[in-house]
């Protein structure tokens, strides 16, 4: 990373520059020639009494003594990407939003309030993208209030880690005292390759709706109440996957796997919006790993979105699935942005 000018070491920044992307050298050790040096790159989003908060772009907040900086600069937003589609926030926030929709939700000026009987922190919690009418103070009191009329936890999403997206609101938040408590990565890719992957889909049948069966293999409820139906349902057009766990095997015909007996080897979701297609719910009995059936899922619900004239994929993976991520780098998809669940401490 190259601060020099002239061969000196500069800050070239000052608070007139929060709210842009920065990239700051402070001395981490006591100075001296012996003076060790750490680099933070991030959105700045404070200059304050001394000090210098930098939100990177996995959400945390960095708080830097303006006395120890050596080096700062303004940087370009992060380079456009190589491969697979272009995106922007704006648009994959819209999509995905579409593709996993609340029971209830209220405007609060332009964010939006959105339950769903507590199935999920993204179907319950406050989407906020653009103004929301208030001073940020008394907009996160709407906000505890809402959901405290309902029984539930107020959450608000937030994003980081691509243009446009919202590390000044975490920072905020952060000084209202919320805490961050999950994050994932929104990541992306051209769907045609998904769908051209070496895999077996005769086992995989698709329904339009989740049967006893799917609903037996997803994990994220105990009893699948009205409201786990609604949420599920919800998006332009959606599709289910699920391969029988006793056609789990080589040659199974593509009728297999109508419900009955044990629960599904492996099931899976897609909701296809226009040029994109979303996956979520995938998932594979522990029995049944490593047998490329999620690779067959996938493939699946892929060909049937391009058959609706979809051409770019995307999907969410907690940063702390190591298997999942894995199995998404090989199908092309890369990170876009992160997003996390901010609670009240």
């Amino acid at each position: 990373m190259e601060f020099t000018m002239g061969g000196r070491l500069e800050v070239r920044i000052t608070p007139a520059d929060v709210g842009k992307r920065v990239s700051v050298r402070r001395r981490s050790t006591g100075g001296g020639s012996g003076a060790e040096f750490t680099d933070t790159v991030g959105v700045l989003t404070s200059w304050n009494d001394g000090v210098v908060a930098i939100t990177r772009k996995s959400g945390e907040s960095v708080r830097i003594l303006e006395s120890s900086l050596v080096a700062g600069k303004v940087v370009p937003a992060a380079p456009a990407r190589r491969r697979g589609p272009a995106a922007s926030f704006a648009e994959l926030a819209a999509v995905t939003a579409r593709a996993w929709q609340p029971v209830e939700s209220e405007p609060l000026g332009a964010w939006r309030l959105r339950a769903a009987g507590g199935f999920t922190r993204r179907a319950n919690s406050v989407l906020p993208l653009g103004d929301p009418g208030l001073p940020l103070g008394e907009a996160f009191e709407r906000i505890e209030q809402w959901y405290g009329e309902r029984g539930l936890p107020p959450y608000i999403q937030t994003a980081t880690g691509a243009e446009g997206t919202q590390e000044t609101l975490c920072a905020e938040l952060e000084r209202h005292g919320w805490r961050r408590e999950v994050s994932a990565e929104v990541r992306i890719a051209a769907l045609a390759p998904v769908g051209d992957l070496d895999a077996d889909v005769s086992a995989v049948r698709l329904t339009r709706e989740p049967d006893a069966a799917w609903l037996s293999r997803y994990q994220r409820f105990s009893t699948p109440g009205p409201h786990v139906l609604r949420v599920l349902g919800s998006g332009p057009s959606v599709w289910f996957a699920t391969v029988a766990g006793e056609a789990s095997g080589a040659g199974a015909g593509a009728g297999a796997g109508s419900g009955g007996g044990e629960p599904p080897a492996a099931i899976g979701r897609c909701v296809v919006d226009g040029r994109w297609a979303g996956f979520m719910a995938v998932e594979v009995a522990p029995e049944h790993r490593r047998r490329g059936l999620a690779t067959a899922v996938m493939a699946a619900l892929a060909r049937r979105a391009l058959d609706e004239g979809a051409s770019a994929a995307w999907l969410q993976v907690e940063e702390d699935n190591e298997g999942a991520r894995a199995l998404y780098d090989g199908m092309g998809f890369a990170p876009h942005h992160r997003y996390h669940h901010f609670r009240p401490a």
